[in-house]
């Protein structure tokens, strides 16, 4: 899907790490939330409240999924999943253009 139809995107933008990750939050009539945002490079560290599905649009990063010892390594696009009350770490490596969903479940 490129692009979102009938929703609502909150203008305030979501900044992280001295403004070096941004996004902004889309909502949707169903009640679902995902968030579009940009990553500078950098190391990052990320925790999850709820299940969140990681689409990445553009970019090179490495992440590092809880439980697991191998980096995943994504060049381009690519896709991961972080289980909710879990921490995840990347590498990014370029400006990486990112669409995150929430999955309440």
């Amino acid at each position: 899907m490129s692009q979102f139809e009938n929703v609502t995107v909150v203008k305030q933008a979501n900044v992280y790490f001295d403004g070096k990750v941004t996004s902004r939050t889309v909502l949707f009539a169903d009640g679902t939330k995902k968030t579009l945002g940009i990553m500078m490079p950098g190391e990052y560290e990320f925790g999850t409240d709820v299940k969140e599905i990681m689409e990445i649009l553009a970019g090179d990063l490495s992440v590092l999924l809880p439980g697991s010892s191998e980096w995943l390594q994504i060049s381009g696009k690519g896709e991961f999943t972080v289980p909710a009350g879990e921490k995840f770490k990347l590498e990014v490596r370029t400006v990486t253009d990112y669409c995150c969903s929430y999955i309440s479940e």
